[in-house]
């Protein structure tokens, strides 16, 4: 989980990733920003985010997007 924070972190340092809870539906991430987040993701932690898996749900908080993680290095 403290890999994903500091690329959220990266990516905007102005924002709470531990607190946030509605990062896409409150706009802290646009589109552009949630697929450079995706590369990060699947080059740090060797997943590949498939595209039914980008929807708001898995991506409004860092709680959120560390569970997706989880469930696709299970696969």
């Amino acid at each position: 989980m403290e890999k994903l924070l500091e690329i959220l972190e990266e990516l905007q340092p102005d924002v709470d990733f531990e607190k946030c809870e509605n990062l896409v539906d409150g706009r802290y991430l646009d589109s552009l920003t949630i697929l450079s987040l995706i590369s990060e993701i699947e080059d740090a932690f060797d997943v590949q985010i498939p595209t039914v898996e980008i929807i708001p749900a898995n991506f409004n908080s860092a709680k959120k997007i560390w569970e997706l993680i989880e469930r696709l290095q299970e696969e």
